[in-house]
């Protein structure tokens, strides 16, 4: 089982140390084809690419934040992760076949 971790932002990476969250792999892009069965993977993703890694055998865990409006765009520092509630939640999708 690997551990990932996919973020490009210094702000998140430095939350994720400050937490002691423990990775194997801290990735800026996460390619699907990547995950194994039971495989675990930390970030924020794409709804598709969140349901592959499910498909594939592998856990996504979303590193949510409760962000105001004005702070959308912004790179935000490991404390402002902190003030913005951010936290890791298990998440489970599935595309419905539908167009």
């Amino acid at each position: 089982m690997t551990i990932f971790f996919v973020s490009r932002h210094p702000g998140a990476i430095e939350w994720a140390a400050h937490h002691g969250l423990k990775v194997d792999k801290q990735i800026a892009h996460l390619d699907p084809a990547d995950i194994r069965s039971g495989d675990m993977v930390i970030g924020t993703l794409p709804v598709n690419i969140a349901s592959e890694v499910l498909t594939r055998g592998g856990r996504f865990f979303n590193l949510s934040l409760d962000m105001p409006p004005e702070a959308r765009g912004m790179e935000l520092s490991a404390d402002d992760m902190e003030r913005f509630g951010a936290r890791i939640e298990e998440f489970f999708v599935k595309k419905s076949g539908g167009q």
